[in-house]
C-alpha cells in the first residue's frame, strides 16, 4: 500500500511545466492548492520530495503564507470583520456568537465541513458594520443572534436538500 492518501498523479503536469528546484516551492505548493482546495499533508511530502526540500521547510513555508490552507475548505466561506467601524460595532461580540455556534474558531473548518470562518482585517463594508460575508454576499448591521439565525437558515436550506 501506497504512503499517500492523495492522487498524486494530479500534480504530474505541474512538474512537467515547473523546473523541479527548490526555489519553485511557493509556486508549486500555489498550483497544488489549486488542484486539491487546500494542502493534505502527503502531497505537501510529495513536493518536498520532489524538489529536494525537506518536509520541515515545505510546513513551514506553508504555515507561514496566510494563502495556504492545511485541511479542506467547506461549502460556505464565512469572513468575519474586524476593521475599525465593526470593532467598535461590536465585531467582537459577533464573532463569539458565531464561533460559539459553529463550535469552532478562526481560520478552521466545522466538523460537518459545511462552513470555513475566517476573521479578517477589513471587508470594506464598513456602512454595514459590524459584517459578515458568506461566499461573497456581505450580510451587515449585525447582531450576534441575527448572525447566528443567518449560519442556522443556511444549516437548515442545507439539511432540507
Amino acid at each position: 500500500m501506497s504512503k499517500y492518501k492523495s492522487d498524486l498523479s494530479n500534480l504530474d503536469e505541474v512538474f512537467e511545466k515547473i523546473e523541479n528546484v527548490p526555489e519553485n516551492l511557493i509556486t508549486v505548493l500555489q498550483k497544488a492548492q489549486e488542484i486539491y482546495g487546500f494542502l493534505p499533508k502527503d502531497v505537501m511530502y510529495h513536493i518536498g520530495e520532489k524538489l529536494g526540500v525537506k518536509p520541515a521547510k515545505v510546513m513551514g513555508v506553508a504555515t507561514f503564507y496566510s494563502q495556504f490552507r492545511l485541511e479542506p475548505m467547506g461549502k460556505y466561506l464565512v469572513m468575519l470583520c474586524g476593521g475599525t467601524a465593526c470593532h467598535v460595532s461590536g465585531s467582537e461580540k459577533v464573532a463569539k456568537a458565531v464561533f460559539d455556534y459553529l463550535e469552532t474558531e478562526s481560520g478552521r473548518t466545522t466538523k460537518d465541513g459545511l462552513f470555513t470562518i475566517e476573521k479578517v482585517a477589513c471587508l470594506g463594508c464598513c456602512s454595514l458594520a459590524p459584517v459578515m460575508m458568506i461566499n461573497g454576499e456581505a450580510f451587515g448591521n449585525l447582531t450576534p443572534e441575527k448572525a447566528v439565525s443567518i449560519l442556522a437558515d443556511i444549516r437548515k436550506k442545507e439539511a432540507a436538500e
